[in-house]
């Protein structure tokens, strides 16, 4: 993608037919999985797993709209041909981030301040995120006591977290990375760890790392007697994977009356081998639409 991006000379046109849509949002949420740093050389058309991109991809996604950004995944540390998990790269992108206004969430200096959450108020609302990634995950992402990284997608974390999260917000969100990469149903430790994400108190989980759009189902807690929507995963959105199911994801539309959830709308989302996003033409919406339909059907 960075290469793309270097070829086009303008880091905002992945956003250019989308822009309008993230940008009416009240607040636009995603989740990047890579890292941003000026400190290392872009690797030009050579394909890696090492996903580095230069500092003004913060510039363009404030461009697009987005206000809140989920960074606990597997490739935070992510710091090209030099090394393979470079704290610094971490540091550059929630800096890069921060200089544009973009909340991240899910990382930081240590596991207390990677369990924070991001705050946002909207009229009297207080919206918390709070973002973990995934057990199976490289160890070396995670943060501790000592050690930057992102928050570690347990149990007790994740109950920390909302807990902490209750105290400063009316409503809680929950942004995991998780899940097996090009699965369109989620396993059954994502459905685990969606229960106890409800249960833990959010009122509302979109996940992803999949690659592929996943499942969507509603998971009630007891507790309160809420039922809690659940999106497993969204897809790829600005990605360079080929295969037909890799470059389609649905932006997520979800709408609150105060701090209580309404509803929500797909959008489906083809994204062509540029990383340029579109509205996905109807013979296609059908198809994405169709295809979560039928795994929906399968979690009942």
């Amino acid at each position: 993608m960075q290469a793309a991006l270097d070829a086009n000379g303008n880091p905002n046109y992945p956003y250019e037919e989308v822009q309008d849509i993230i940008s009416k949002a009240d607040i636009a949420v995603g989740t990047f999985n890579a890292t941003m740093s000026d400190k290392i050389e872009h690797t030009g058309c050579w394909r890696t797993y090492q996903l580095v991109g230069s500092p003004d991809n913060a510039d363009a996604l404030a461009w697009a709209g987005f206000d809140v950004m989920s960074v606990a995944t597997n490739h935070i540390k992510d710091c090209g041909a030099m090394k393979s998990w470079c704290d610094f790269a971490m540091f550059d992108t929630l800096e890069n981030m921060r200089r544009v206004s973009i909340q991240p969430a899910g990382a930081g200096a240590d596991l207390d301040e990677a369990l924070k959450p991001v705050v946002v108020t909207l009229n009297g609302v207080r919206f918390g995120f709070v973002s973990l990634g995934d057990s199976k995950l490289s160890p070396t992402v995670f943060a501790t006591e000592g050690q930057p990284g992102i928050a570690y997608l347990d149990e007790e974390n994740m109950r920390r977290a909302i807990a902490e999260a209750r105290k400063v917000a009316d409503v809680v969100i929950a942004l995991p990375h998780w899940g097996s990469e090009d699965n369109l149903l989620p396993n059954w430790w994502q459905r685990e760890q969606a229960l106890y994400t409800v249960q833990a108190g959010a009122d509302l989980v979109v996940g992803n790392h999949t690659h592929v759009i996943q499942a969507f189902q509603t998971l009630v807690d007891p507790s309160r007697s809420q039922e809690v929507p659940v999106f497993y995963g969204l897809g790829n959105f600005v990605f360079d994977q080929g295969l037909r199911d890799h470059r389609q994801s649905i932006l997520l539309l979800v709408r609150f009356q105060g701090k209580n959830y309404l509803d929500y709308q797909l959008i489906p989302i083809h994204t062509d081998p540029d990383g340029r996003a579109h509205l996905a033409e109807p013979e296609e919406a059908a198809e994405i639409l169709l295809r979560i339909e039928q795994a929906n059907d399968w979690l009942d």
